[in-house]
């Protein structure tokens, strides 16, 4: 069925619903957009200190939505110019590696090194909180919004927003899907982007995918540091999980020669090495956590806890209903990967949708969503896999399985064009 200009609801206001609104108001200029929302309208997203991490190819997305410098001048952003990926290595590994293999030092920790001039970009990717992301978008739309409804006049508006408004379900039909919100009404497509995290999810019933929960805690909260560098993120292999530290942007009052980052600290949760200690004790234990290289960690915010596993539906698409971003898969954050994906599926959704046929008419609706899913399976399953099989690494009983980590870590570090292509895959996702 040839649906020329089609009415779309979108199910969530979050980065990548928001980012979709945006993204389809302006590619689809004839089509009508619904968004919709739980939240009310007046509660003040700003504020929100979740962390998100950005990969360059998200930056760009942002930038090309025109909400990038905006959300740069809020004065939340901070860019990452380099990663570095080390682990804490059993001493079997410094007999096993040559020493050219051993950027670690005498003691044998390998490491994996990616910046942003070895690849010739500006930047790797920006970390922000959440708050600084949707406030901005969110302004955006609403600002896109009377700017259209200006422009009609009286006519009936083409871009309209929901908030406090849940939606309960969806039933399809005939040429469409019926959105049930209160009332029941029916648009050409709706676009799931309201996922929320591993922890809200539990009731869901993912049986078209996949569902694994790692038994692992992610404890998050914000460092700082003494001697750290600017513009740094690290991840840390340890033998309860992963642990990372990403780079924040500094505030007035920060101290001179002090850095701050954001902490994700992933541990078993049947054996929690974190829940019984006190602040005292936590700041302890993380400065024998990570890299001498970070600097000494001074202090430590109180930490929140939250549950780690992986959903991820087999289809993107069922149907008129698509799912994006969280809604589509929930990811382990070793990689700190999900809203990136998210993001992805936005611009390929749009393109799917705006993709003209060779004679110059608009794609056939059933067939441009498949042409999306279709576009969006290589990318997505593989860095499920990827995330997939390293958080279950960390579970796997196998005393061998950190040497073997290690001995990739090191290879990696040695092989410039294989470093180079992941640090590509990590930016733009698997094209």
């Amino acid at each position: 069925m040839t649906v020329a200009h089609p009415h779309i609801a979108i199910i969530g206001a979050g980065p990548a619903g928001l980012a979709l609104a945006l993204h389809a108001a302006q590619a689809l200029p004839q089509s009508r957009i619904t968004l919709f929302d739980a939240r009310p309208a007046e509660r003040d997203v700003s504020a929100d200190p979740r962390t998100l991490a950005l990969s360059l190819g998200s930056v760009q997305t942002l930038q090309r939505l025109g909400v990038w410098d905006r959300i740069v001048q809020g004065g939340r952003v901070q860019p990452i110019h380099e990663v570095h990926v080390s682990q804490q290595q059993p001493a079997l590994l410094s007999r096993l590696l040559p020493e050219r293999l051993r950027p670690g030092g005498p003691d044998g920790e390998p490491e994996v090194l990616i910046r942003a001039v070895d690849e010739a970009v500006p930047q790797l990717g920006a970390v922000l909180s959440y708050g600084a992301i949707v406030a901005p978008l969110q302004a955006a739309w609403m600002e896109l919004i009377a700017h259209e409804q200006t422009l009609r006049g009286d006519q009936p508006p083409r871009l309209v927003t929901r908030f406090g408004t849940k939606v309960g379900g969806f039933k399809p039909v005939a040429g469409g899907v019926e959105v049930d919100a209160d009332i029941a009404e029916t648009f050409d497509l709706a676009v799931v982007a309201e996922g929320g995290v591993f922890a809200d999810q539990p009731a869901k019933t993912w049986t078209q995918g996949v569902s694994h929960d790692y038994r692992q805690t992610a404890w998050v909260g914000q460092v700082g540091i003494e001697g750290g560098r600017f513009g740094v993120a690290w991840e840390r292999f340890t033998p309860h999980g992963p642990a990372a530290l990403l780079p924040l942007a500094p505030q007035p009052g920060d101290d001179a020669g002090s850095t701050r980052a954001a902490l994700v600290w992933c541990v078993p949760r049947e054996d929690d090495p974190v829940a019984a200690l006190d602040e005292a004790q936590r700041l302890a234990l993380l400065n024998t956590v990570f890299h001498p290289k970070v600097g000494r960690i001074l202090s430590l915010s109180p930490l929140k806890a939250f549950p780690l596993g992986l959903n991820a539906e087999w289809r993107l698409a069922q149907s008129r209903v698509v799912r994006i971003g969280n809604a589509a898969q929930t990811l382990h954050p070793v990689a700190g990967q999900g809203l990136n994906l998210g993001l992805r599926d936005v611009h390929a959704l749009v393109d799917a949708l705006s993709h003209t046929r060779p004679d110059g008419t608009p794609p056939e609706l059933d067939a441009a969503i498949r042409r999306f899913e279709l576009r969006r399976t290589p990318d997505r399953w593989a860095l499920i896999g990827a995330t997939d099989f390293l958080a279950r690494s960390f579970t796997w009983p196998v005393p061998a399985l950190a040497t073997v980590r290690g001995l990739g870590l090191a290879a990696l570090q040695a092989v410039g064009p294989v470093k180079s292509r992941l640090a590509r895959g990590m930016m733009f996702g698997l094209r």
